[in-house]
């Protein structure tokens, strides 16, 4: 839990979230995007997705209650959360065993996708006798990409713009659904002793700067339009892709 030089990166740590709150609070996604490929400079990346527990868990907590219907989302999405849980609990060995470099790889993987399914959002659509089914399909797939990757929903960003959901339904939901995700994944964690009381303590700290960010990331997101948020979107994910294959 220390740097090269034998300390740990505080300021690494703390800009580091700062950077993924303000991401995740503009877009409504981008937290472990962020901030695990940050983290994973200064220390393993097993680690990184270990210390995103509780920011990952309370901000979406947050993010999803701030939406306020979470009872109907959940009727809506049961099916996709559901499979995803099951699938991330099926495929988390596969994340214990990831060397670093295979952790970057499969970030790097996992963020592509999302870029190529999004670069055809506009002729994408959905109808509602097919979201059930199509949504169950998609749980699956992000619980797998979350299994091996600390990721729950690059499909499930295409997923949910393929439904045209406003930008507040689109950022309550899917924080709800990366919630689903995101719990048996710890669990997982703490269950084969990847997951310790030192990082759930440092990952309390974290709190504070992701909360920050959050904040900024909220007022930048009321001042954007539908179009500019669902550009920056894109534009943020494509970014983050190539700098994750150079890294």
């Amino acid at each position: 839990m220390t740097s090269a030089s034998g300390q740990f990166p505080w300021l690494f740590f703390a800009l580091a979230f700062l950077a993924g709150g303000s991401v995740k609070g503009a877009l409504g996604v981008g937290l472990p995007l962020v901030t695990v490929p940050l983290l994973s400079f200064v220390m393993p990346g097993m680690q990184s997705i270990a210390l995103l527990s509780m920011p990952v868990v309370v901000s979406n907590i947050w993010q999803a209650v701030e939406g306020s219907n979470m009872r109907a989302g959940f009727r809506r999405f049961a099916g996709l959360i559901v499979a995803q849980m099951v699938a991330t609990v099926l495929t988390v060995h596969f994340t214990l065993s990831l060397s670093p470099e295979g952790l970057n790889r499969m970030l790097a993987a996992s963020v592509l996708l999302a870029v190529a399914l999004m670069a055809f959002q506009p002729t994408l659509r959905i109808s509602a006798k097919r979201e059930s089914w199509v949504g169950v399909g998609v749980g699956t797939l992000s619980g797998l990409l979350g299994g091996v990757s600390s990721l729950t929903g690059p499909v499930i960003i295409t997923y949910l713009m393929a439904l045209q959901l406003t930008r507040n339904q689109f950022v309550s939901s899917i924080s709800m659904i990366y919630l689903s995700g995101a719990l048996p994944l710890y669990a997982a964690m703490a269950w084969h002793g990847r997951l310790g009381w030192n990082d759930l303590g440092l990952s309390t700290l974290a709190l504070l700067p992701m909360g920050l960010g959050l904040l900024f990331g909220k007022a930048v997101r009321n001042r954007l339009n539908e179009r500019l948020f669902r550009r920056v979107l894109l534009g943020f994910l494509t970014l983050l892709a190539v700098l994750l294959i150079f890294k």
